[in-house]
């Protein structure tokens, strides 16, 4: 729970003070009725008089009688100002007299270390708490006990809060939390009773919270939280439960601190129950004349132990199908039929499909910059249409995807009075897409990296991207403005020009004298063919400048054949198919990428091609399987040779790792590695959990073998020139940027190859 969150309840704790002070307050004497003359107010400094006068429920020339006065001093001690009201009746004239409450003339922290201070100071402003508003003793003394649980929630179970409050001139007050927050309580021991179909160890595994390791000051899973506790609980009874166990149950869960308030033990009690196997699978209730179909969705097979999971499953698919259909409130009930006696069950799944819906309306909500027509292109769910669960969540999904929201939910209402109409209201949260990035990264390969961007994802609410970035390295330096229109026509056809200006030299080169100048511009255009398919086509205008002295024999005869400067007017073309559950961490889904340059005009004359396929499996809960492969072929259109500068290059990190970066393939007479324009890539990543960090995958173990290689026009490519290599890695989502560490040791190599085992980079994703 976030901590501002927390401070919700305080007002209305205030309320009911003010309320019982009210009763306290009202006259010990009844009041004979009588009609005002006059009305005069006492005691006030700070707050005008105006605020009494509209707070009174009479006015001058009504009638008044103690119900009245019981109703205005309610009133006035709602407004908050006051910690004490009297009414005083003096002939025919009231008198109000008031005695007001402190204001806060500043609210501070000592000793805050766990905790934002800037954070909770816009909490307790929140609640009532803060510098220019009425101080509130019982507000106070709330916040007090609301940031003495929030340390227990922290583990810190020896905090202390002490609250301090200052009198100052001109009734106003200090006030001041003084904490001490003492050393985080960790957990000691973890003991589960009354298992005897799985081991301790086995059981163990399966918590979120353990007992503190080498890793856990990274995870902080050995503090102790109940709702962590609650959450390892219903794991504890998936486990059984997905291996037949129906039966299973926890009976107690026992936490126990140590007298210093630093250890924790805990022990949970379980009954595990005998284990059932499935005999039978029935349906039963309405299934649209379709049995057969929904049939097919059934997970559970008799014949297995019966699994949780499996049913839930099922109920799930089978209210997806209900919803394609229409029938947006359909009822779906797993009823398993127990047989104790010999560990059989027969699970019956029992269907309501209730009444099938149009959608009348899709309302937006939320969305406070991005306007309504960036959402409602993405929705693929119609007005006046069925209800259809598979558009809606592909519409959902499609939203979420744009970036410019942090939540994205997608509500059905019932119409009232239309039993067969629903609407549904889209939710969404929005955060910032403005983005102004100062950064730097350092590789093994380039030494550090400078690099800068300003950037808009989402224009004035249109969905259009607007962006200018450079980056500088001691071998590629890049400047480029980009902007995209990812709805260029109405039928979802992007539009995208780049401008930029770029400067590179190679990478193994040992100087500086020369470099390659390349500015130029495209205009490109994307055609979504699938939800997850797309073709891009553009055209460019690109400038070569060769400068400097000192050039590298494939350089030196590029100038002599096309001068110093050159010109190429490449088309491009190009498919994507995404399809992966992450595109940082993946460990499931297929990524496919085709892109075809042809220069049909200009000095530089050529084609070149690349196709890349990549392929992640999921191996149990936490192991994954990558697959990457790369084929890349270039060739000149006309008699002279195929230029450098769109050569391939393998070696190092995103290729064959344990290589020095670019350093495989043709070597020129200078030295120089200069790439080529055939190349063959191969990688397999077994995925490891680090040990400690459970199911978190922003830090990940791998072992990799890697091949490939790059050949020279006049070169052909053959298996036994391919180099490779095996090793250890490790990637880290690091606050910084993405971390990538590798250590590998080459399988494959030729005597005069560069070899460097330990890799790094860090500032850019892999």
């Amino acid at each position: 729970m976030p901590f501002p969150s927390s401070f919700g309840p305080l007002r209305p704790v205030a309320a009911c003070v003010a309320v019982v002070t009210a009763a306290v307050a009202a006259p010990a004497h009844a009041v004979e009725p009588f009609v005002l003359r006059d009305i005069r107010v006492e005691g006030l400094q700070r707050t005008d008089p105006g605020t009494v006068f509209a707070s009174l429920p009479f006015r001058i020339g009504d009638r008044y009688d103690d119900e009245k006065g019981a109703a205005a001093l309610r009133a006035l001690f709602a407004t908050g100002l006051f910690s004490d009201v009297r009414l005083e009746v003096d002939g025919n004239v009231l008198v109000v007299v008031v005695e007001e409450r402190p204001i806060i003339a500043s609210v501070g922290f000592a000793g805050m270390k766990e905790f934002e201070s800037e954070q909770i100071l816009k909490a307790l402003r929140d609640a009532g708490i803060g510098e220019g508003l009425p101080f509130d003793k019982a507000l106070v003394d709330r916040a007090e006990q609301e940031i003495k649980r929030q340390y227990l929630a922290r583990s810190l179970y020896g905090a202390e809060v002490v609250t301090t409050i200052t009198p100052l001139e001109r009734n106003r007050v200090n006030v001041t939390f003084t904490i001490v927050e003492g050393d985080v309580a960790r957990i000691r021991d973890i003991r589960i009773v009354g298992n005897s179909a799985f081991s301790q160890g086995t059981l163990l595994g399966q918590l979120e919270q353990t007992t503190s390791g080498w890793m856990t000051w990274y995870t902080k899973s050995d503090r102790y939280s109940r709702a962590k506790l609650n959450a390892d609980l219903e794991k504890l009874r998936a486990y059984y439960t997905n291996r037949g166990y129906l039966d299973f149950a926890v009976e107690s869960a026992q936490v126990t601190i140590s007298p210093d308030k630093q250890d924790i033990d805990i022990t949970i009690s379980i009954r595990e129950g005998q284990p059932f196997t499935v005999t039978a699978v029935r349906l039963e209730g309405d299934y649209l004349g379709r049995e057969d179909e929904f049939k097919a969705l059934v997970q559970v097979r008799p014949g297995q132990s019966y699994r949780a999971q499996d049913v839930a499953d099922t109920v799930r698919l089978f209210g997806e199908r209900f919803g394609l259909y229409g029938y947006a409130f359909a009822r779906i009930e797993p009823r398993p039929v127990i047989d104790r006696t010999t560990g059989q069950v027969e699970v019956v799944f029992v269907a309501m499909p209730q009444r099938r819906v149009y959608v009348r309306r899709i309302n937006v909500a939320g969305n406070f910059r991005t306007r309504d027509e960036v959402v409602r292109r993405e929705f693929r769910q119609l007005e006046s249409a069925w209800y259809d669960g598979e558009r809606i969540r592909l519409s959902r999904n499609r939203v979420d995807r744009l970036g410019f929201f942090t939540e994205v939910n997608v509500e059905t209402e019932e119409v009232p009075g239309a039993g067969d109409q629903v609407d549904l209201t889209v939710r969404v949260v929005e955060k910032p897409t403005g983005n102004l990035m100062l950064g730097a990264g350092y590789s093994s390969a380039e030494s550090l990296t400078l690099s800068a961007s300003v950037r808009q994802d989402n224009v004035f609410g249109s969905g259009n991207y607007l962006g200018f970035e450079f980056n500088t390295s001691q071998y590629n330096r890049n400047f480029s403005l980009t902007s995209v229109n990812p709805y260029f026509t109405m039928d979802g056809v992007s539009r995208a020009f780049d401008i930029y200006y770029r400067t590179s030299r190679p990478l193994t080169s040992t100087s500086d004298d020369f470099k390659l100048v390349q500015p130029g511009a495209l205009i490109r255009f994307g055609v979504p063919f699938s939800e997850l398919d797309t073709v891009f086509f553009g055209i460019g205008v690109e400038r070569n400048e060769i400068d400097g002295t000192g050039l590298p024999n494939s350089w030196y005869l590029y100038q002599q054949e096309y001068g110093s400067v050159s010109t190429a007017l490449p088309l491009t073309l190009g498919w994507s198919r995404d399809g992966r559950d992450s595109a940082l961490v993946p460990t499931s889904g297929m990524y496919h990428r085709l892109n075809i340059e042809w220069s049909v005009a200009g000095d530089v004359r050529f084609a070149r091609g690349s196709l890349q396929v990549q392929q992640f499996f999921p191996l149990g809960p936490q192991f994954a399987l990558g697959l990457n492969g790369e084929i890349g072929y270039g060739v000149s259109l006309n008699d002279r040779q195929y230029p450098f500068f769109k050569n391939y290059f393998a070696g190092g990190l995103g290729s064959v790792r344990g290589f020095e970066q670019s350093s495989l393939g043709p070597v020129d007479v200078t030295g120089t590695y200069t790439g080529g324009p055939k190349r063959l890539n191969l990688n397999a990543e077994l995925y490891l959990p680090v040990p400690g960090l459970g199911t978190d995958r922003t830090l990940r173990l791998f072992a990799f073998t890697d091949a490939g290689n790059v050949w020279g026009e006049d070169e052909s490519p053959s298996w036994s020139s391919l180099r490779a290599s095996a090793g250890l890695g490790m990637s880290w989502l690091s606050p910084v940027g993405p971390l990538k560490l590798s250590y590998g040791k080459a399988l494959r190599k030729e005597p005069n190859d560069r070899i460097q085992e330990f890799q790094f980079q860090i500032g850019t994703a892999f």
